[in-house]
């Protein structure tokens, strides 16, 4: 079974037959998948350090 990775959407794009995702949405995507997404700048991998800047920047503000 091919592995999969948990993505946080920063910039929308269609996910097919219509749909669009939306920001801030999860997406489980194989690396195949998210390749060309993360270095378009639309995804960004959700890794426990991730949460933690954001917790930390939110908390700043």
């Amino acid at each position: 079974m091919a592995n999969r990775q948990t993505y946080t959407v920063l910039v929308p794009f269609p996910t097919g037959r219509g749909h669009w995702s939306s920001v801030g949405q999860e997406l489980d995507l194989l690396d195949v998948e998210a390749s060309a997404l993360y270095f378009a700048g639309r995804l960004e991998p959700k890794t426990p350090i991730t949460q933690a800047k954001k917790a930390a920047a939110k908390k700043a503000d």
